[in-house]
C-alpha cells in the first residue's frame, strides 16, 4: 500500500496557475504509472491526467489539455500537476491517485491507493 499527501490547492483567480504536489510512501513508488482525479461539488469524480511509471507516457482528459502537465520525480517520490489558464469550471477537490500497473490509465478501478485531495478553487 502506499500512502498519497497532495498540496498546492488554494484559491486563484481565472487565468492563473497552480501546480499541485503528490508525495507517495510506501511501496516502490517508481514502477508504477500515477494519476490526478478530480470531484466538483455535485458532480462524481472524473480522470483529469495520468502518467506512466518512468513518465514518458502522459495522457489528459480533454478539458484540461493544452492548459494540464503532469510530471513525476521518481527520486522524491513525487508526482505534480502543473495548472495553468484555470477556468471558474476548474475549480474542485484534486486527488492524487497510484496504480499497480505500470502504463497510462484512466480507468478508477485499476487506481488502488488515493490521497485525501486538495481543493482548488478558482474564481471568476
Amino acid at each position: 500500500q502506499v500512502r498519497l499527501v497532495e498540496s498546492g490547492g488554494g484559491l486563484v483567480q481565472a487565468g492563473g496557475s497552480l501546480r499541485l504536489s503528490c508525495a507517495a510512501s510506501g511501496r516502490t513508488f517508481s514502477r508504477y504509472a500515477m494519476g490526478w482525479f478530480r470531484q466538483a461539488s455535485g458532480n462524481e469524480r472524473e480522470f483529469v491526467a495520468a502518467i506512466s511509471w518512468s513518465g514518458g507516457t502522459t495522457d489528459y482528459a480533454d478539458s484540461v489539455k493544452g492548459r494540464v502537465t503532469i510530471s513525476r520525480d521518481n527520486a522524491k517520490n513525487t508526482v505534480y500537476l502543473q495548472m495553468n489558464s484555470l477556468k471558474p469550471e476548474d475549480t474542485a477537490v484534486y486527488y492524487c491517485a497510484s496504480t499497480q500497473i505500470a502504463y497510462t490509465t484512466r480507468e478508477e478501478i485499476q487506481y488502488r491507493d488515493w490521497g485525501q485531495g486538495t481543493q482548488v478553487t478558482v474564481s471568476s
